[in-house]
């Protein structure tokens, strides 16, 4: 009788690389540990942890779409629209996970609010630095939000930087103008470091690049940019409803008007022309 081979048995898998002279490669790159140590609670109420912890994961999304919108504002002052479009449409991905981080936070109810609200004193959110840094980028610009930051000379400096420097916006309407589209003069040599206000010729201009070729780089690059439009308006809409649920009318910390604020905020469009522009195609 032949012998009948044995099954071949499946090797275990070589065990990963476990001693380290001092911490591990992960922890050099990512910081985990400082990351998991900065979690410093006010009250003993136990939902604190997540409002806290979301609050941080907030900030750490503005700070990556920050970047990538600096990648995009950077790539078209050099004509290079791809590299554009590309950093905007990451941005797109890192939005919806932003947008996400309201989950945690949109079923609290007044009690669940308010049993550690009195913890974040006059703290609120529109005290961060990162997302001001976000709204000046998409041309929502205002001198008075550096005022309360005057006592972190870093952080001022940086958003008196980006207060300066032309939005996103601004470096897209100057590509339009170098690629031939009727963008007025004052458009382009405008104050940059007030808020942008809509105009009729470049409502006009995405008209004329909408009614043509939709594969034309142009377009491509208005439908990225109406992508993160959209996002932004959901952001502030999640803000606002979230607000509404947790607190009502009240006014909000650090003396803002709550959700009157939020209302005000969530019936703006930012990039306005490549909404209206499509009643005319």
């Amino acid at each position: 009788m032949s012998h009948q081979a044995q099954p071949h048995e499946a090797s275990e898998p070589e065990t990963p690389h476990l001693d380290f002279a001092g911490t591990t490669p992960y922890e050099d790159y990512v910081k985990a540990d400082v990351l998991t140590h900065l979690q410093h609670t006010l009250s003993d109420d136990p939902g604190e942890m997540v409002f806290l912890v979301t609050t941080q994961v907030m900030e750490l999304w503005f700070t990556v779409i920050v970047h990538e919108w600096e990648t995009a504002a950077h790539a078209l002052r050099s004509d290079d629209v791809p590299t554009a479009v590309a950093a905007l449409k990451r941005s797109v991905r890192e939005l919806e996970a932003l947008n996400a981080s309201w989950k945690p936070l949109g079923q609290l109810t007044p009690a669940q609010f308010n049993s550690y609200r009195s913890a974040l004193g006059e703290g609120s959110g529109f005290q961060s630095a990162m997302y001001r840094r976000m709204e000046f980028l998409l041309g929502e610009k205002s001198a008075s939000m550096l005022v309360p930051h005057r006592g972190a000379p870093r952080v001022h400096a940086e958003l008196e930087k980006a207060l300066a420097e032309p939005s996103l916006y601004d470096e897209v309407l100057r590509l339009m103008a170098r690629r031939g589209c009727a963008i007025p003069g004052p458009v382009l040599r405008r104050d940059v470091s007030r808020r942008y206000e809509p105009s009729e010729a470049v409502e006009a201009a995405w008209t004329a690049i909408y009614a043509g070729d939709e594969n034309a780089e142009l377009a491509r690059l208005g439908e990225a940019l109406t992508d993160v439009a959209e996002l932004v308006w959901r952001w502030r809409n999640d803000h606002l409803v979230a607000t509404r649920r947790a607190m009502g009318s009240k006014p909000g910390t650090g003396g803002s008007a709550g959700v009157a604020w939020l209302e005000k905020r969530a019936q703006k469009n930012v990039f306005p022309e490549l909404w209206t522009a499509r009643s005319h195609v």
